[in-house]
């Protein structure tokens, strides 16, 4: 069960979301696409198209020859002991996990032919049966949570029955839970109605998910959650939870300290499947960036050092957003003094 919690614009995190379900068409697995908002019809429509390793190549390629002057000139000025520092983008030479897309162009509908998919839209839901209601849970969770339990049934995902034919997976995304247009108002008041109804419906799906071939991600606008207890418990019943922090409209958009990235990964849970801990990454401290067919997530690293025709506000306007960073990133600045690179 993988959540993530929306930017708050929503952009980056729906792209996050479609991601999740091209790889689905593209590994021929089972999706699952529940939605409040847009039709998972027009959802399905705007999966990006897989990029071919071909193709990938010549992208960073392009981006590597047009960077390569301007990375040699600034490998003159960073300190020695970010140079060495290992980077998290992908490339060539890498491990290769899942496939690459490309972002300007859409999927072509002939993927779509050898994979099973099913809908499930609110609205129409909710015409075409009466309101009902359950255990303290919202007409709305209840009608998906048996919609999800119907298909992990009928479709043959059920781990715990043997199967005759090959097993497949079911890849589940649930778009924008929480918010006013299922039904819930843990987003409009301090004091919701059903407090609980949301994480009874992540308890539930999360036995579902247990006992089955399949995987989950939703999206959650946590920014607009104004109760954090709700959020606490959404964390504890979820396996990764993952926030996107967008540079859009913030102060950041400007700071020159995030001039190459769009805007941060805050990755507050990895998940512990059978185990007492958890596999610990080496850094907190990630970003990501659309370019122009690619949307990447790197490593948060500081800018070169500044030269000194540059004014002394500058400077400090640079070492107070290096607060931010964690320790992560190297030594951080401490008061309004120049960063000691």
């Amino acid at each position: 069960l993988v959540f993530t919690e929306e930017d708050k614009y929503g952009l980056y995190s729906n792209l996050l979301f479609k991601y999740f379900l091209a790889e689905g068409v593209v590994c021929g697995h089972g999706l699952f696409v529940a939605s409040a908002k847009e039709h998972p019809d027009n959802i399905l429509k705007q999966l990006p198209a897989p990029l071919l390793d071909d193709n990938y190549r010549n992208e960073l390629g392009e981006e590597a020859t047009s960077a390569k002057s301007k990375d040699f000139q600034d490998s003159m000025k960073i300190a020695w002991r970010y140079q060495n520092l290992p980077k998290m983008e992908a490339s060539p030479t890498s491990t290769k996990f899942g496939h690459y897309y490309d972002v300007s162009k859409t999927m072509s509908p002939e993927l779509f032919q050898s994979v099973k998919w099913h809908s499930f839209y609110l609205p129409e839901e909710l015409s075409s049966q009466p309101k009902m209601k359950s255990c303290n849970m919202n007409s709305a969770y209840t009608r998906l949570l048996q919609s999800i339990q119907r298909i992990i049934y009928q479709e043959g995902f059920d781990g715990s029955d043997p199967q005759k034919k090959q097993r497949n997976i079911l890849r589940i995304g649930i778009q924008s839970l929480g918010s006013m247009l299922w039904g819930d108002d843990i987003c409009s008041s301090e004091t919701p109605e059903d407090i609980h109804s949301l994480t009874k419906f992540l308890y539930v799906l999360r036995g579902l998910l247990r006992k089955s071939l399949s995987a989950c991600i939703i999206t959650l606008p946590a920014h607009l959650i104004q109760n954090k207890a709700i959020m606490e418990r959404v964390t504890n019943l979820s396996d990764t939870v993952v926030g996107l922090e967008s540079f859009i409209g913030s102060e950041r958009e400007t700071n020159p300290l995030y001039r190459d990235y769009h805007g941060l990964v805050h990755v507050h849970q990895i998940p512990r499947l059978n185990s007492l801990i958890c596999d610990v990454s080496d850094t907190k401290d990630l970003a990501f960036r659309l370019k122009r067919k690619l949307f990447t997530i790197e490593r948060l690293h500081l800018p070169p050092d500044l030269s000194d025709t540059v004014s002394r506000a500058s400077k400090q306007d640079l070492a107070e957003s290096a607060k931010l960073l964690s320790s992560g990133c190297g030594a951080m600045a401490i008061g309004k003094k120049h960063l000691d690179f």
